[in-house]
């Protein structure tokens, strides 16, 4: 998979969320989803149960992984950990955009000006306004401006900063295209949910088919999949939908 252009193929557009507790149950899903989906996301709950050894054991089964743990903190301190998991092979991995330009700067340089050259380079993306979080959850962190204007906001600030692309809800895709015309910019969705799917702790939420037609080049699925009794015919079936567009 190029990331620097869209996948052409449509499960390569597709993440799997292995939002599960620990090692077992994240191989049982990668062994069942193997080469149905592009790619698995793994975030804190199993990176802290298991750690970066997980990474590479699937890693290492030829498997893609976006690693999904919103680094925010001092630029060095985002730098060393961007660059440590740029050495456990990961695809994509993401920092909070609020920690602001320079640590922004600092993560896009880690993987690419500290003698990285050997590693496949991963796509660095700013998440910009968590898929929970709502108008009234950003005015109780002192945020006024409308939900929409702010993602676009730290969206152009990722884009100046360096990053490959961000992560924002789908509600936001096509005014961030509209805004940001860079010919290389990745949007990554969370909060995608079936029609069929519940829908859980998710705000801003939208279905694969609507999420892919706005404009996204990534969508990530957990539980519609994950939670099945047959996860690998629910793919199959999300699939199916987007190809119907």
């Amino acid at each position: 998979m190029n990331l620097n252009s869209t996948p052409s193929n449509i499960k390569d557009r597709l993440i799997i969320a292995l939002d599960v507790p620990g090692r077992d149950d994240a191989l049982r899903l990668v062994d069942s989803l193997g080469g149905a989906v592009g790619m698995f996301k793994i975030g804190s709950q199993l990176f802290t149960a298991e750690g970066p050894q997980l990474v590479r054991e699937i890693v290492s089964a030829g498997e893609r992984v976006f690693l999904d743990l919103k680094f925010h903190d001092i630029p060095n301190t985002v730098a060393g950990a961007v660059e440590s998991a740029a050495r456990l092979g990961v695809s994509i991995l993401n920092v909070h955009t609020l920690g602001g330009s320079e640590m922004m700067r600092a993560a896009s340089h880690a993987v690419g000006d500290r003698g990285l050259l050997w590693i496949t380079r991963p796509a660095v993306l700013g998440v910009t306004v968590l898929t929970s979080m709502d108008k009234a959850d950003l005015a109780d962190v002192g945020i006024t401006s409308e939900l929409s204007s702010e993602v676009v906001r730290l969206a152009t600030l990722a884009r100046d900063s360096g990053l490959d692309g961000i992560v924002a809800s789908p509600h936001e895709i096509r005014l961030i295209r509209e805004c940001i015309t860079a010919e290389r910019f990745i949007i990554l969705t969370a909060g995608i949910r079936p029609e069929w799917a519940e829908k859980g702790d998710q705000k801003r939420i939208a279905t694969p088919a609507s999420a892919i037609r706005d404009g996204a080049d990534f969508i990530v699925i957990g539980r519609a999949v994950t939670d099945s009794p047959d996860p690998r015919a629910a793919v199959a079936r999300i699939l199916d939908e987007i190809s119907a567009l």
